[in-house]
């Protein structure tokens, strides 16, 4: 959390420092690096990440609206702990660029959402994957009553004022000002919202810039990472104890009831396998494009989630209505993958070094 002219922003403190154990501990504890599952590990994680919301809570950080996040003054925030400028001082329009859709004057595409993360985005009124027949999902109008971070991180078809001096709706649509087949258009159907500046003008003659900062660490992640180290350590998703009061389901319920964002929270008496399923999506719809999503499937060995993506092929009727196509894509995913080779400039200088297994020579 910084505060305006407070001579110790900018500083590495103590809950930065607690935050970087309890992140550690927690990949620790995990399938990747914990084969035999070995309980202790989960309880140092649990406890770890304990200290990280006790702390916070001590000391005036709380869960902002979702919405604040990642805007022009995030490094201020109350649910920040550690914040680095990632733009100069005058400020940069150089994520806007490159992530605003083609269409838009000055807009190079860049990052498009997957229809994969759009379908993890539950149901506002029910709580529910779109997939479930008491959803409430509306086919023929897909982007409904869904979970409000949807709107906040993703940009769809027919959204307005974006970037704010945008005069056209967004059409990602087979032949829309902003879709296929422009070069560069989006291939899935979306384009990226979360960490961009609507306001950011790219206009020639009119260009404007702002700050923009990178939240490493920030309060709603440890929620999330109790939740998941407290699971394993205690076993259920209701368990709780004289060490771990708060159970694993009412810290994911501090996630899904946060202030902007208000889903249902999880009910009481999940099966294992469902409040994972629940708990993973939150994870992948809370720290979208945060940087996490690439080392959680690979720390819980999910790989098998990398070798496919879908998206949605949108044409638009003659009357004006839109027809949506899913279609999935192929990606290739191998298990050796979990682990990056060992540079054979660092093999050379080590004998006692042993090549991550899929990389021998000999394969």
């Amino acid at each position: 959390m910084a505060i305006p002219g407070n001579q110790e922003n900018g500083r590495v403190n103590r809950i930065t420092v607690l935050a970087l154990k309890a992140r550690t501990l927690l990949y620790a504890a995990s399938p990747l690096f914990n084969s035999d599952n070995n309980k202790e590990l989960w309880h140092q994680a649990a406890l770890a990440n304990k200290n990280v919301i006790d702390a916070c809570l001590a000391n005036g950080y709380e869960l902002a609206n979702y919405t604040n996040i990642w805007g022009t003054t995030n490094w201020q925030s109350k649910e920040a702990i550690f914040v680095r400028r990632i733009t100069e001082t005058s400020g940069s329009n150089i994520l806007e660029s490159r992530n605003f859709p083609v269409g838009v004057e000055g807009g190079n595409s860049g990052n498009c959402p997957t229809q994969t993360l759009v379908d993890a985005y539950q149901m506002k009124s029910t709580g529910k994957f779109w997939n479930d027949p008491e959803s409430g999902f509306d086919p023929e109008n897909p982007y409904d009553n869904r979970d409000p971070r949807f709107a906040m991180t993703i940009v769809k078809n027919g959204d307005t004022k974006w970037p704010t001096y945008s005069t056209l709706p967004i059409q990602t649509y087979f032949g829309g000002a902003n879709g296929e087949p422009i070069s560069g258009a989006t291939p899935t159907g979306y384009y990226l919202k979360k960490m961009l500046d609507s306001s950011i003008d790219l206009r020639p003659g009119k260009t404007t810039r702002s700050r923009h900062s990178w939240i490493t660490y920030r309060l709603g992640e440890f929620y999330l990472n109790y939740a998941e180290a407290v699971f394993k350590y205690l076993g259920t998703a209701d368990a709780t104890s004289a060490e771990f009061t708060m159970s694993a389901k009412d810290a994911v319920n501090v996630i899904r009831t946060r202030t902007g964002v208000g889903m249902p929270p999880l009910a009481s008496g999940l099966s294992n396998n469902d409040f994972w399923k629940y708990y993973t999506n939150e994870r992948m719809v809370e720290l979208a494009f945060e940087g996490h999503r690439f080392w959680d499937v690979r720390r819980w060995k999910e790989g098998e989630k990398f070798k496919n993506i879908d998206r949605m092929k949108i044409t638009r009727n003659q009357d004006g209505t839109f027809e949506y196509t899913r279609q999935t894509v192929n990606r290739l995913w191998q298990d050796k993958m979990y682990f990056f080779p060992i540079p054979q400039s660092e093999m050379l200088k080590n004998d006692n070094l042993t090549q991550n297994p899929g990389y021998e020579t000999n394969k």
